[in-house]
């Protein structure tokens, strides 16, 4: 029996690490279109698709986990963990997919700005390919340095809202297409706290102590 709920504790490990990875992959999609490459945008939209069926999946073989293989504490909290976390795994998902409304709504974003954005959008990827790897490894210290490393996310988004606010009062014409950017930065910055979430989980899943999520 034991030997079987290790086996699929080794599916649901690998199944959340695909998902993290189509996660990653729909971040980076939208990095790259920053520039105004719709088409690139336009991919997003069926990873996210993929995302969707991903947290169906292994809710389902949780839920199976949980019915049929009566889980001792730490297992079971192993397995309400990744209930949680491909909540917010799906959430990424659907935060990376709305860039890309974004994106394919406006003529680019300005080379500055688009650097910043890319800079935090892979400070998300290292986020959710950390917290994901964290709860594999079941390493607690790594899911802290996730939830540290959100300050480096969190400050990237007060320097861009404040670029955007200097550009509005400069040149107020320009005020829609500056919030649009910002709006690209607010949920990047989301992103960034889905992935503190999933750290919190994985602190939760290893000690029993859950410190509270993020929204």
């Amino acid at each position: 029996m034991r030997s079987r709920f290790d086996e699929e504790m080794a599916l649901l490990h690998r199944e959340l690490t695909q998902m993290g990875a189509l996660c990653e992959e729909a971040i980076a999609l939208t990095a790259k279109a920053l520039g105004g490459d719709r088409a690139l945008a336009a991919k997003v939209p069926a990873l996210e698709s993929e995302i969707d069926q991903a947290e169906r999946d292994i809710e389902a073989l949780c839920l199976k986990l949980l019915l049929r293989q009566q889980p001792v504490a730490k297992d079971l909290r192993q397995v309400s963990a990744a209930l949680k976390m491909i909540t917010d795994l799906e959430r990424v998902g659907d935060q990376a997919n709305d860039i890309a409304d974004i994106i394919s709504a406006i003529e680019g974003v300005e080379q500055g700005n688009r650097e910043r954005l890319r800079s935090m959008a892979q400070a998300a990827i290292h986020m959710v390919t950390a917290s994901i790897d964290a709860y594999v490894c079941q390493d607690v210290e790594q899911a802290e340095k996730v939830i540290i490393f959100d300050d480096t996310i969190d400050n990237a988004f007060q320097e861009i809202k404040i670029a955007l606010v200097g550009q509005i009062a400069q040149d107020p014409q320009r005020g829609e297409y500056a919030l649009d950017q910002l709006m690209i930065a607010k949920y990047f910055e989301r992103i960034g706290d889905h992935a503190v979430n999933v750290a919190e989980w994985v602190v939760f899943a290893v000690t029993g102590i859950h410190k509270g999520e993020k929204v």
